[in-house]
Parts: structure tokens; sequence; C-alpha cells
């Protein structure tokens, strides 16, 4: 059974670093960066907790817990498609990334799921009690940090967000040249 809602998938950048480096902080500075180059983000967040969008006393809230295995909610500015998935043995980031509409968005940025083999940025800042070296696997393709690294990778200024929407924009562009359209 195919749950995909289309067949393309959008490019995928993942955003990897230890709690606490400013993952979050830096996405709201490089996301507008990269909306002035017109570079529409599509975002995936991964947490830990059992969040809810919805709140207890809403009418989707009480149809959702009813039984419904998708509620959609919807205004005129927006939309949120929740999706029941306990039965999931894991998340699954390629059919998460699938849910996006490739005509909304050029570029899905992943906050999370460090260990998924998709390129990745790592963030890194001195004095988290842990190495850099941790948060090194094949798919890191740049790093972002507060000290100069010994590494073959391009390096960032993690408090220079503009020079992390400047390697991204560059790197999707690069991207898009690889890949045919179909």
């Amino acid at each position: 059974m195919n749950h995909s809602t289309n067949n393309t998938t959008l490019p995928i950048l993942g955003i990897t670093a230890y709690s606490g480096t400013g993952k979050t902080t830096l996405l709201k500075h490089v996301i507008p960066l990269l909306r002035q180059q017109h570079i529409r983000v599509g975002l995936i967040k991964h947490t830990h907790h059992n969040m809810d969008v919805d709140k207890p006393g809403k009418d989707s809230y009480e149809l959702r817990k009813a039984g419904a295995a998708q509620t959609l909610v919807a205004s005129q500015q927006r939309w949120a498609l929740m999706t029941e998935t306990p039965e999931l043995p894991k998340l699954d980031l390629d059919y998460l990334a699938r849910q996006f509409d490739v005509n909304l968005s050029d570029l899905i940025l992943v906050e999370g799921f460090k260990h998924e083999p998709i390129p990745k940025i790592a963030l890194y800042r001195d004095g988290l009690n842990s190495t850099v070296d941790e948060l090194l696997d094949p798919h890191v393709i740049a790093i972002a940090s507060d000290i100069t690294l010994a590494t073959p990778l391009p390096q960032f200024d993690i408090n220079r967000p503009e020079q992390v929407a400047a390697f991204i924009a560059e790197w999707l562009h690069n991207k898009k040249e690889v890949i045919p359209d179909y």
C-alpha cells in the first residue's frame, strides 16, 4: 500500500547537533534568509516528546480522539493534517518527507533525526562536554561552529546564519543541476 501523496521527494538537508547547541535558534535566522532568496523551506522537526498540536475541548481534538485515523484542520491561513501512527515501529523520515507538497516547497530542512543517512550540516559549540567527532558521520557535508575545527569539511561561524544560508542555497542550486527534471 502506497502512503505517498506524491512520487517526487524534495531535497532533504539535516541540521544535526547536541541538545542545547542552538539548532532552532539558527534555523529561525536561516529560514528567512533562504526565503529572501526565493527558496521555499519545508521543515521536519523531530521531538522525543509525545506532542499534540491540538487542544482538548476543541472539536477537532474530540473527533480525533473518537477514532479518526487522520484529521485535517483548515482555515483560510493554514491547514494541518494530524495522522495517528501508534503502530509504526519507528519514525520514517522518507515517509514524512513524502507528505510535503512539492509545489509548495523547494527544500526540506530536518532538525533532529541525526542518525539518518541524509546530507547534514553539523552544529558544534565549544564547551558542551562533547566532541565534534561524535557528531560526524559520512553524511555530514559542512560544520557550523563557534571555534575553528581541524576538518576538511566546509566550516562556518555558527553565529553568522548568513554563512549557513549561503551554503544551503549553493548546495540546493548544485543539487538541482544534478537531478534531472521529469
